[in-house]
């Protein structure tokens, strides 16, 4: 079965950081890409960051670009996503998952809260 399990939210204020991590099973996770979603109050949920397999490629949002790096460790099932220079626009429930649209498995989410 597979399951995702996001850690690390938190509320900070403008300007930290945090770091994400999602523990991934039920699959083998080295041979897909995985993806960090958010989705803010109000808003559809929208692509954050990617990773291939071998973390030789990244993509980013350009409103997370220079700030934020998704990484990943094939050998723990685990990918992260380093967060720095939060903003309050930021604020929102960050979900991992493989970037297929097959692939309806979501996690809980871990909650980010940016304020002051």
């Amino acid at each position: 079965q597979v399951q995702f399990v996001e850690s690390g939210g938190g509320l900070v204020q403008p300007g930290n950081s945090l770091r994400l991590s999602c523990a991934a099973s039920g699959f083998t996770f080295s041979t897909y890409a995985m993806a960090w979603y958010r989705q803010a109050p109000g808003k559809e949920r929208e692509l954050v960051a990617r990773i291939s397999t071998d973390s030789g490629v990244t993509n980013y949002a350009d409103s997370v670009k220079g700030r934020f790096t998704i990484s990943r460790d094939n050998a723990k099932n685990t990918v992260y996503l380093q967060m720095n220079s939060l903003k309050p626009e930021d604020t929102a429930v960050y979900y991992c998952k493989v970037p297929l649209r097959s692939w309806d498995y979501w996690g809980q989410g871990t909650q980010v809260t940016v304020s002051s």
